[in-house]
């Protein structure tokens, strides 16, 4: 059989081909006239349905309204998801915790949750509270939805034609939501999620539900919650037996209960009470007679001193609380008793220091926000302020707010330098240009210092070194490329911030080292106690031992074994550095008399936050001021406000008690002043109740207190270090507030390089 030729067999494949294009073409003609056919079949029967006119401009109009709804379901869903995973099958039973507190000595501090033996029924409320309530707050309660434009309407009429603010926009369900599930931050993303927590609370409950919810958890003003506690506090009687006038001036309360709290406040809670009045009358819930009596005769509230109130930090003990219990750590108890670390006259002196800086300072350097955190240093909270006014917001900006921390950041960038090996404080560095990629940080000054030892750059707040040791830290895994050294050196600090203390989300930029990530002010107190204790992490607690109403132990914070982080020589090394800062840098305000202070200064981008964290061997302190829509502040620096107000809370806390040295340092005179005469300097007086001063019986409580804590590991005292004064340098000026006068400095002072940079190609650069 003769085989086929190659070109026989070409023939053969090109008929093929022809064949298959054909048979292609073909049936590409045949559907095309197939599909054809059926389009006009499909067009004769559909013109059937064909409407002319006014049917086809309402058929057009509905198709338009059902294709936007559905569009506009579907972004409503989006937007809706955010607020619904707040909520869950057990989210009422999450809110019934009944904890009360007491403080470090045993004494009773506040009570949050719900009180399940006392709580009234809501038939058991007066009507008059009802009515006063109602016809103030949210009229259209029981005819709305949840929301209510009319009444929302209502309320922007009234306050445009000078009305006053006694008429509110949020209905009582969407405050209710509020107060159950969100903070009271001013942004959109939180009323998005509250009106639809309130479309949610109207589906889930009635109406009279949440009414009775609201007025239970509702504050009202000197840290109670609710109508029945206030009635109480205010009025020194039952709910049930209040007076008209006491109804008018307690329903006033729920909008601004530290505006009108009548023991703060009282010509301003009366003159609510009266606006309170009128509204029942236009809401028609009683004449104009029936209130007369209660205008000639306002409510009078009975004598009480304002008393110290931790609101703050009650707030998020009872987070931690509820946390604990969700993670099965109390068992099924759901009444519980905590003994907290704290201390109520630092408490009070920590609230009076900031209260009075904001009024005095304030204006003058534009800041209307501050927070601060004690700390002992193995975490417990002695004392927290969260914002200005509690009863103005109750955000805690000490816990909740992220906010850039600038030069404060950068112990956490030296510890890593010290751990590696590669550093000490003597390592001579150098401060001159320094740039990843188009980035390029400067000192505040413009002016680079040269060569200069470690510990001067952490005390001069330079920002060229911080960068350096990134890329150092990258070199000594191997890495040549600067930039990508630089990342594996950042890596590096990120895990040992975390490692000491810092929960937020550190991001990997250039910037990084020198604090333009954001944190928090309990997080960054958290982080310098690592330096305190001698370096154990100390993650903040507010809860030394929780009981149930039984009186049976359910948790001992003193069981929980403290971690390692940081070796003895780094914390010296650290705690050497950090008192260079507060006795020759930036945070010289922050000295105590006789007592060794070590901490660091943070002045971001524009202004915007100020810091000083600081420490000694008894406590751990951070301090921030700022404004919460992140404007700038009138170049307001950490070592002016904030270091001047750590050391006007420290200086008495310090007084009385027996001065523990930082590890790593020479005792200070006090505390080897004490150790020779064998106590505290200051006499103690027995009867003794001011502030600073601790009784004979307080000091046998804190003697009882001793095996709660662990005693850190006391590292090696530190080989001698080159005196700050030797050389050509001279300690470079504190910061000035305002109309200070300045100090003149020796006229062989070098150009001081202080602590702030400025926005270098694009990218934030941090003060």
């Amino acid at each position: 059989m003769r085989l086929p030729t190659l070109i026989e067999i070409k023939i053969r494949i090109e008929r093929a081909a022809l064949a298959f294009d054909a048979w292609v073409n073909a049936g590409l003609y045949d559907s095309g006239r197939s599909t054809g056919a059926a389009y006009e079949r499909f067009q004769r029967v559909m013109s059937r349905f064909a409407v002319l006119g006014w049917k086809r401009v309402a058929l057009d109009l509905t198709s338009e309204a059902v294709t936007l709804g559905a569009g506009g379901a579907v972004v409503m869903l989006a937007l809706a998801q955010p607020a619904f995973q707040l909520t869950s099958d057990n989210w009422l039973k999450q809110q019934d915790l009944a904890v009360t507190f007491l403080d470090r000595y045993g004494t009773e501090v506040g009570r949050r949750g719900i009180k399940h033996d006392d709580s009234l029924k809501l038939d058991e409320f007066p009507d008059i509270m009802i009515k006063a309530l109602v016809s103030t707050e949210d009229r259209r309660f029981y005819e709305h939805w949840g929301i209510d434009p009319i009444g929302t309407l209502r309320a922007l009429v009234n306050n445009s034609r000078g009305g006053g603010g006694t008429q509110g926009g949020s209905s009582i369900t969407q405050q209710l939501a509020k107060n159950l599930f969100l903070t009271n931050e001013r942004s959109l993303e939180r009323k998005v999620n509250e009106a639809f927590l309130a479309l949610w609370l109207e589906s889930h409950l009635t109406k009279n539900e949440i009414l009775k919810l609201y007025l239970d958890r509702a504050y009202m003003g000197g840290g109670t919650f609710g109508a029945v506690a206030a009635a109480d506090y205010y009025f020194g009687k039952p709910l049930k037996d209040i007076s008209l006038a006491e109804a008018a001036m307690l329903a006033g309360l729920f909008k601004a209960p530290t505006k009108y709290a009548p023991h703060v406040n009282l010509p301003a809670a009366r003159a609510r009470a009266a606006d309170v009045l009128h509204n029942m009358v236009e809401a028609g819930f009683v004449t104009e007679g029936q209130i007369q009596t209660a205008l000639r005769n306002p409510a009078t509230p009975v004598t009480r001193t304002r008393d110290i109130t931790a609101d703050y930090y009650l707030d998020w003990a009872f987070g931690e609380i509820k946390a604990m219990a969700d993670a099965g750590k109390l068992r099924n108890d759901r009444v519980l008793v905590v003994k907290t670390p704290l201390d109520l006259a630092i408490q009070k002196r920590a609230d009076e220091v900031v209260a009075d800086t904001l009024r005095k300072s304030g204006d003058a350097y534009d800041v209307d926000e501050a927070a601060m955190v004690i700390l002992d240093p193995d975490g417990a909270l002695r004392a927290m302020v969260g914002g200005a006014d509690y009863g103005e917001s109750q955000f805690n900006r000490a816990t909740d707010a992220l906010r850039q921390p600038g030069s404060s950041f950068k112990p956490y960038v030296y510890s890593a330098a010290l751990a590696s090996g590669l550093f000490k404080p003597e390592t001579a560095v150098v401060d001159s240009p320094v740039c990843i990629g188009n980035w390029c940080p400067q000192n505040y000054g413009r002016s680079y210092a040269g060569r200069v030892p470690m510990w001067l750059a952490v005390a001069k707040s330079i920002n060229t070194i911080p960068i350096k040791i990134s890329i150092a830290l990258g070199k000594a895994m191997g890495i040549t490329h600067e930039a990508r050294a630089a990342k594996a050196g950042r890596a590096k600090i990120i895990e040992i911030a975390h490692r000491m203390g810092i929960t937020s989300n550190l991001i990997d930029t250039v910037s990084m080292p020198i604090g333009s990530d954001e944190v928090t002010v309990i997080d960054q107190a958290a982080g310098y106690a690592v330096f305190a204790n001698g370096g154990f992490r100390a993650k903040p607690y507010a809860a030394m031992e929780v009981k149930n109403s039984s009186g049976e132990l359910l948790y001992r914070h003193a069981d929980e074994a403290p971690e390692r982080v940081l070796s003895p020589q780094v914390v010296a090394d650290m705690n050497f550095m950090l008192n260079k800062v507060v006795e020759e840098g930036t945070g010289k305000r922050a000295q105590l008399e006789g007592v060794k202070v070590a901490g660091k200064s943070g002045t971001t981008n524009a202004y915007r936050d100020a810091w000083f964290v600081g420490y000694t061997g008894n406590y751990v302190g951070a301090v921030w001021f700022g404004n919460d829509d992140h404007t700038s502040t009138n170049k307001l620096t950490g070592g002016s406000l904030p270091a001047q107000t750590w050391h006007d809370v420290m200086e008495p806390a310090h007084q009385g008690i027996e001065i523990k040295g930082l590890p790593g340092l020479k005792e200070s005179p006090r505390a080897a002043q004490q150790q020779a005469s064998g106590g505290p300097t200051a006499p103690i007086d027995p009867n003794a109740s001011a502030y600073g001063k601790l009784s004979r019986r307080s000091f046998e409580v804190i003697g009882g207190l001793n095996g709660l804590f662990r005693t850190v590991e006391r590292p090696p005292a530190a080989s001698s270090r080159p005196d700050a004064r030797s050389g050509d340098t001279t300690p470079p000026k504190a910061d000035r507030k305002p109309g200070d006068r300045a100090v003149v400095a020796p006229a062989v002072q070098p150009r001081e390089v202080a602590e702030g940079a400025r926005s270098v190609g694009g990218f934030i650069e941090v003060r």
